[in-house]
């Protein structure tokens, strides 16, 4: 008897097209592949300059591969040690064990303070749950402040790359999407805005300054959690994550369970490796760091929601334990000629390019 192999789904998991059909599309979009052409490649040339300076860029990388490793080997212990150091400062733990569940407890804990509104740090964690649909049905909104993560929201769109969500869009394009849809949402874009850069950026920051000002919760991602402190770390470009950071009352950090390091002392080795690979600079213009709870300045109610969500899973694989090692450089992706002509998109997945191939399957099963 013949065993036929059942045709594959026409839809990945998140509700767009498998990659072959995704990826046609996307090489038809001639627009679409001049603007990653050209994002990828300035990415690139940042990257090799910076890179280029340091005597041992290996060496480097490969004290970053044994870190990682030793955090793996024994990540049960180093999730104890971290959740007991958050909570003796003064913050509280809860763990979750997928993305339904770690959008229950966001939620929960957003009614709690009677809040109808968040602001948000870019958070590649949040993207994985859908948690900003499910604030949505529980009628919260919640506010993208990060830049391209505000373009791709305000354009109703889906990120297309792990640092640059909106690397698709050109600024003529954001132009439009601000012009057609800031007002809805709050301050507009001056009518006679035009495409320069400095402009866009300006439009942006007085359009997210009520928000910020007025926001009573705030959600983040994480970098890093330090084992040996209870310290979450995150690092960014613009000040919108330190706005977020540091203004609202209540912050809550949404935080995959590989994301831990064991001392401070190893973000030594991870704060050279991570700015030089993913945008090209030598250090973050914005480096927060923070354990538990303040008792002046800063949030007073802090919460990290540790998220499995398949996590576990691919540890106990040997491909998926390698790719828990990835830090979210992006650095795959903009050196991959099928990202360059198809973008993130087509991936069908909030982590796209060589990382996503290999990480979605081992998270999603």
């Amino acid at each position: 008897m013949t065993r036929r192999t059942p045709a594959p789904p026409e839809q990945t998991l998140i509700g767009m097209p498998r990659f072959p059909r995704g990826a046609r599309s996307a090489l038809a979009n001639t627009q679409q592949r001049r603007n990653l052409r050209h994002a990828t490649g300035t990415i690139r040339a940042k990257r090799a300059m910076v890179v280029g300076e340091v005597a041992d860029w290996e060496g480097l990388r490969r004290a970053g591969e044994s870190i990682k490793n030793q955090v793996l080997a024994g990540l049960d212990g180093y999730l104890v040690q971290f959740e007991e150091q958050f909570t003796k400062a003064g913050g509280h733990v809860h763990w979750a064990v997928d993305a339904a569940e770690a959008n229950r407890i966001v939620t929960e804990l957003v009614k709690a303070t009677g809040a109808d509104e968040v602001v948000k740090v870019k958070s590649m964690a949040t993207q994985e749950i859908d948690l900003n649909e499910a604030l949505e049905e529980a009628g919260i909104a919640a506010w993208e402040t990060d830049l391209a993560e505000l373009i791709v929201q305000l354009g109703h769109d889906r990120p297309s790359h792990i640092l640059v969500p909106a690397i698709h869009r050109n600024r003529s394009e954001v132009r439009e999407i601000f012009l057609e849809e800031m007002g809805r949402y709050g301050t507009a874009a001056p009518s006679g805005i035009s495409d320069e850069p400095a402009e866009l950026a300006g439009a942006a920051r007085i359009h997210l300054r009520e928000k910020f000002l007025r926001a009573k919760v705030a959600i983040s991602g994480a970098n890093f959690a330090i084992a040996e402190t209870g310290t979450l770390v995150v690092v960014e470009s613009e000040g919108n994550g330190r706005m977020c950071l540091t203004l609202p009352e209540t912050l809550i950090s949404v935080v995959g369970i590989e994301k831990i390091l064991p001392t401070v002392a190893d973000l030594e080795v991870f704060l050279q490796l991570l700015p030089r690979s993913s945008t090209g600079e030598r250090m973050n213009p914005y480096t927060s760091m923070w354990t538990g709870a303040g008792s002046g300045d800063g949030p007073h109610d802090v919460h990290v929601v540790l998220i499995d969500n398949g996590r576990t899973n691919a540890l106990a694989r040997e491909h998926g334990r390698a790719a828990l090692r990835c830090i979210r450089c992006s650095a795959c992706l903009n050196i991959c000629p099928v990202y360059e002509r198809v973008g993130g998109h087509a991936y069908g997945s909030v982590y796209p390019g060589p990382i996503g191939a290999v990480l979605t399957p081992q998270l999603r099963g």
